[in-house]
């Protein structure tokens, strides 16, 4: 799979900018919705995504809510579960 070259070029600088939050976000064990709002940012930052039109928060799916939903062309395609930066995932996170 080739990265296109716009990802490229702002994936270090994007990605620089964001660690530093990450870092932090685990160490103060920060709430989810918190963790939601830096994954999104990373989505838009790092891959372009537009935050108000394709990314959607608490979408939901056959009667539950997943904690982010990325559109493309118009349609869901990704559905992403976030958990607050300090918790260690396992199987039922899955």
């Amino acid at each position: 799979m080739k990265i296109p070259k716009k990802v490229m070029e702002r994936w270090p600088a994007a990605v620089k900018s964001l660690v530093a939050v990450a870092i932090s976000h685990k160490t103060k064990d920060v709430s989810e919705a918190d963790t939601v709002t830096l994954v999104k940012d990373m989505l838009a930052e790092v891959f372009g995504y537009d935050k108000y039109n394709e990314l959607t928060s608490e979408q939901q799916i056959r009667g539950t809510f997943c904690d982010l939903a990325v559109k493309i062309d118009g349609k869901i395609r990704v559905l992403i579960e976030v958990k607050a930066a300090a918790i260690a995932l396992n199987e039922t996170h899955l």
